[in-house]
Formats: structure tokens, sequence, C-alpha cells
């Protein structure tokens, strides 16, 4: 693996040489503006850093997860059994961010895993995403006991390593599910009824805010709204429910 990097790095440089040097034979042939060789390949060298960035984006993130494992900020790091970071695709264009870990998420340490995950899983496969293509958070990483909210000295110990996921992922869109995200997120107080399905935005990403999977599995009723919310983000990406 290093010999290939090693030599592909040699080949990219005998080919800015020749470069280089046929732009000055012909400039020598046929004089006119003046050419500065080292503009070019400055210019020219700035195209293998590019095909770097996912790898750096995938270290920055596993490096921020790391991190964040190692956090004891808040009390809720003496009580987790694992942190739960956060999964999905590092280039993601949809992002889910929920409220925190559960019971099922804090022994995997992996989010929405439990009842509500699966139907968190059913409504992203209804919007023609897989979990796989889409980013999934929460904005603490370690579990509240009893599942309660967390609280506003917990949330601000966690909320920079979420700020932090993203900017390294950069989605198009964000959901919010349910209004703890909302809140610690935009700083809005309103409540979630009166939130949902309005573009909202977060340093100039498109967010839309929605009720949370676990409301859903005790307020079925509630579903049609969540869906109406889904399908307009569904128009962001030129997806239309195919029934």
């Amino acid at each position: 693996m290093k010999f290939n990097y090693i030599y592909s790095m040699a080949m990219n440089k005998t080919f800015f040489d020749n470069l280089i040097t046929g732009i000055r034979h012909e400039y020598t042939a046929h004089p006119g503006q003046d050419f500065d060789p080292a503009v070019l390949q400055a210019l020219m060298s700035e195209r293998p850093k590019k095909a770097n960035i996912s790898q750096k984006k995938a270290d920055s993130l596993e490096q921020l997860c790391s991190n964040v494992r190692q956090c004891d900020s808040c009390p809720l790091a003496k009580t987790r059994h694992n942190v739960v970071f956060g999964e999905g695709n590092v280039h993601a264009e949809l992002m889910f961010i929920g409220e925190g870990p559960g019971n099922e998420e804090d022994m995997q340490g992996r989010p929405f895993v439990g009842e509500a995950g699966q139907l968190l899983t059913k409504m992203i496969q209804a919007m023609q995403f897989t979990r796989e293509e889409v980013y999934i958070a929460n904005i603490v990483k370690c579990r509240p006991p009893n599942n309660r909210v967390p609280s506003p000295d917990e949330i601000a110990a966690c909320i920079n390593y979420l700020k932090a996921q993203i900017q390294f992922i950069a989605p198009q869109v964000i959901v919010l599910l349910g209004a703890t995200a909302v809140n610690a997120l935009l700083g809005c107080n309103e409540g979630i009824t009166r939130l949902r399905g309005k573009w909202l935005e977060f340093e100039g990403i498109k967010v839309m805010p929605t009720f949370h999977p676990a409301y859903l599995l005790r307020q079925k009723s509630a579903k049609r709204q969540v869906w109406e919310d889904l399908q307009q983000v569904m128009k962001v990406f030129d997806r239309v429910y195919r029934s």
C-alpha cells in the first residue's frame, strides 16, 4: 500500500514536470503572455488533495467519536453503559437528530435501535432512503436515567459534539425529531406542535421539525402529520411517494 502511494506521487511529479517542460517549449517557440511554472504547479497540485477529502472526513468523525467516548463533562457519563455517538453515511445529504439514547441504544451503543428506532427505519424507507444512506444522531450522547428529558446542563455539555458532527457531515437537510431536539439545536422555545411541518434553518442547512417516533407509538393519529412533514423533505431530493 505504501509503495503504491509513493509510486503514484512519483508519477504525479513526473507528469507535472513534463507538462511544465512542454509549456516552456511552446512559450519559447511562440512568445506571448508571461508564464509562471510555479503557479501552474501549485494549481495542479491541489488535485490529489481533493481525493483525500472523504478519508479526512471519516478520520475527523472518528477522532470526534473518540473524544466523546472519553467525555465526563456531565453526570450522564457515570450512568451510561455505552456512548451513542451516531451512525450512517458520513456524506449523507439527509440527517436525523433525536433527543437522546434509550435503554436499547445505551446497551448497543447505536442510535434508534429500540421500538422507536424500528419505526424511524420504516419512516426512512418510506422516504425512499435506507439507514445506510442517511446519518442518525442525538442531542446528547449518553442515556439520561429512566429515559427522562436531558437537563439544560447536560445538553450544554454535549451540544458542541453534535454541531461538530453536522459540520463534518454537511447534510442538505436535517430532520429534527421532537421538541427537545428542536429547542436544543435551534434555541426555539415553541412547542413541536406549532413548529412541525415548517421549514427552519441551522447555519444555512434546511431543517424540518416533526414529532419523535416515540410519540407516534403513543399517538398513532399523529403519523399522518409526520408523513406530511417527511414528504416535504422528499421533494427537496426529487423523491415522490409511490403507493
